[in-house]
Formats: structure tokens, sequence, C-alpha cells
């Protein structure tokens, strides 16, 4: 059998790993570093593995209506055909007779005969008989479940959350591309000459709305940019940037990151201290591997000099660090990560309720031992990168009832991102800004 190295066949190879459990985001790098593809072919790749995972229960729904009920199909025929389906719905531009023809082919080379009349049978029933009105669905929740192709239990959560007219404008904008954002490492560049050296190597830049000292990115990958390689800017979601904003740090603090890998906002703390002022950032993950990951970026950045990296369970912080301190601590906690479903789409479908009620108790045991290394009048932030209150204010809130020597602090970033809010803490939608779902919020330590 002739190895089959298409877009379309790439995809599907990358597709049912991530079904067993692969991260789409690294199996995508993967798949790409290890085939040698023109610029076209890799977005067409990259497009065809976000888009079917965006859209799979919707690709899913119509796909069980043209197979026979218990009837066993292979992984990798499956993703062949949901990867035909997601072109014909989504992708204008792509001629059906080649959808068609390479599906087949593919079933044809990876597979044998019975799998290509299958799949062949199949796509022309499609195109036959035609895919059902979602429009139809009487019951509200499903329908709109599966329009956005997220799972009910977070429709309805969402909803109960915040309206359904907020609801309907965030479930349209998760499915949309994710924005290219990078941050500039102040530590050794300034924004203004990061800027022009961008655009001098051909990108489009903008300045974020967001986040201080932040761009977004157009035309080309920033890892292919000479400033990235040398360390003067890093890649990094705008929503990203501000827990570290939120903190307030002064050249000589010692900081705690408790949460810390892969290090971007490690690194963006290190940036604002002064290493011959005494100032320090401790990094902890639970993971030494992840710890190695730490270091080496702090390397890539030139700030390691500031940067302490430690393998240590932050729940676990009384066997390392006496308390008092640190003068600034960082929480971005373990979260379901649902504010990150553009970049990361299969998330949506590995996350339940029950998932979340868990992560909270995780969140807060995290706050519970972290506190106590807080200096008088320092600042704790917590964030996450989800979009749920279970997860964020419920946690802020239930933290505060504990910890009563702990007072809420208003949020504030460089840009006063959302200054007409009426809470202390922040959420940020995805539908806010274009940028990833995050939520911050700030404690001050009484005594």
């Amino acid at each position: 059998m002739t190895k089959n190295t298409t877009p379309r066949a790439l995809a599907v190879e990358a597709l049912t790993r991530v079904a067993n459990g692969a991260y789409s985001n690294l199996q995508l790098e993967q798949t790409l570093e290890s085939h040698n593809l023109s610029d076209v072919d890799r977005r067409f790749v990259t497009n065809l593995v976000y888009g079917t995972i965006q859209h799979q229960l919707t690709l899913e729904y119509y796909l069980d209506g043209f197979i026979k009920p218990n009837q066993k199909v292979l992984p990798w025929v499956k993703m062949t055909l949901l990867v035909a389906l997601y072109q014909e719905l989504y992708l204008d531009r792509v001629p059906k007779r080649a959808i068609f023809n390479e599906a087949i082919q593919l079933a044809k080379d990876r597979g044998h005969e019975g799998i290509r009349r299958f799949v062949t049978g199949v796509l022309h029933a499609i195109d036959r008989q035609g895919l059902p009105d979602l429009s139809q669905i009487k019951d509200p929740t499903k329908r709109l479940s599966l329009q956005y192709s997220v799972p009910e239990w977070l429709v309805t959560a969402i909803q109960q959350q915040v309206g359904d007219d907020k609801a309907l404008s965030i479930l349209a904008t998760i499915n949309q591309p994710a924005a290219q954002s990078v941050r500039v490492n102040t530590a050794v560049a300034t924004p203004e000459t990061v800027a022009q050296s961008l655009t001098d190597q051909g990108y489009t830049v903008t300045p974020s709305v967001v986040a201080s000292n932040a761009f977004r990115l157009d035309d080309k990958a920033a890892n292919q940019s000479n400033v990235f390689e040398t360390g003067e800017l890093t890649i990094q979601d705008e929503s990203a940037m501000l827990p570290v904003e939120a903190l307030q740090v002064r050249p000589g603090d010692q900081v705690l990151d408790a949460c810390a890998a892969p290090g971007g906002k490690t690194t963006q703390i290190a940036a604002l201290l002064d290493a011959h002022s005494g100032g320090k950032v401790t990094a902890l993950d639970l993971h030494a591997k992840k710890v190695n990951l730490i270091e080496a970026n702090a390397k890539r950045l030139h700030v390691a000099d500031r940067v302490d990296a430690v393998a240590l369970d932050a729940r676990k912080i009384n066997d390392k660090f006496p308390k008092k301190q640190f003068d600034r601590i960082l929480v971005d906690a373990p979260c379901s990560g649902l504010g990150l479903i553009r970049r990361k789409p299969e998330i949506r479908y590995e996350k339940s309720a029950q998932d979340i009620q868990q992560l909270q108790r995780v969140q807060l045991g995290i706050l519970a031992a972290v506190s106590e290394k807080l200096k008088p009048n320092g600042i704790l932030v917590y964030s996450t990168c989800t979009i749920l209150d279970t997860e964020n204010a419920d946690v802020a809130a239930k933290f505060l009832a504990a910890h009563p020597d702990f007072e809420s602090m208003r949020v504030k970033t460089a840009l006063d991102v959302k200054a007409d809010r009426t809470t202390d803490t922040l959420n940020i939608y995805p539908d806010d800004f274009d940028s990833d779902g995050f939520f911050v919020s700030a404690f001050r330590k009484k005594k």
C-alpha cells in the first residue's frame, strides 16, 4: 500500500490521533513539521483539522443519518467522512468532485474494497438525499448544541450565566479562527523597535486594544520572524497577559507564579523585575518536565537570572517556603480551559459539569495553600482561561469568605479594559475582543 500524504490524508491521520487522546495543537504541529508542505497545503491541513473538530457534533449528527444503527466504522474511516462533510458544508471554494475523489481514494489506499464501497455509498447518499435542517429541531437547547457544536450542558451553563443574547454571541464566536497575538519582551526590546522589525519583514502589525506591549500579527506565523528567534517577542494571547498586569509588579518584588508552565506569565513577570534589586519570580509546576520548559522559555527570553523554577504541587507549598515570603502571588489555576475553545476545540467535548465542580475544589485548595505565603499588603491574583462562574467568580467569593484577612481589589490593567464594569473582577469573553476567554480577580492581604 502506498502511503497517501495529501493534505486531506494528513488531516484524517491527525484527527484520528486527536480522537485517541492527542492534543489537537500538538498533533497538528507534529504533522506539519514531519512533512514538507507548501504554505497553501499547511493552511489547508490546519483548516481541515481545526474545522472538523470545531463542527464535530454537527457533522456527526448529519453522518449518523447515513450509517446503519450499530454498524461499526473504523475511526479513520469515520474521520475521512467527517472531513469530506466539513469541506462540503463549510469550504465554499473546494469542488465537490475533489472532495469525493480524494475521500474515496483515501479509503482505497488505506483500507480495502469494502471500505472504498462504504465511503463511496455514504458520500453519494448524502449527495442524493441532502442533509436535515437543524432549524427544524424543536428542543432549543439541542438545536443550539448542534448548530454550534457545543455540548448541551455547556449551552445551558452559558445561557444561565450571561443570558440568551450574550450566549448566542459567544457561541457564534468560538468557531471562528483565533487571532495571532504576541507580547514584546520589554526586558530586551521596545514595542516600537519590534513593530518596525515585523513590518519590515512583511507582517501586518496591529497594536492590541486589550494588553500593553502586545500586537496582533497577520500574513505570517510569528515564530518565523527574526525577533522571535532573538527573544524580543513571544507568542501569547492578549487576554492571557492581563493577570500579570493586575499583579502590579515592582522591580524588586519577590513573586510566586504558583501554576507556571509553560512559562508565558512567568517570563512576563520576569521582564518587569530587576535582578540587581533582588527581584525574582519563583515558578512552580507539578511536573519536572514542565519545569524544564519554563527554564527554556526564560533562557530564550533572556530573563533566566530572575526566574527560579521548582517542581512542586502548589498545594504542598508549606513543605518548601516559609510564610509571608512573597510580595505578589499569581495563581493562574488549572481549569477547564473553555476560554481557549478556538485554539483547542476538542476541549468542549472532553469536559463535563462534574469536571467543573472537581476543578473548583482544586482551585480553592491552591489558593488556600499559597495565600499564607503572601506578605501583609501583598497582592494575590487568581485567574483562569475559562468563562464559567463556577471556576471564576464563585471561587473568588468562596476564597474571600474563608479568608477574612484578604479583601477584594478592583482588577487594574494597563489599558483599563472594560472600564465601565461594575465588578472588581474582570471577565473577558471570546466575543468581547476576539481574544481568548479569561477571568482575573485580585485580593490584598490586610495583615
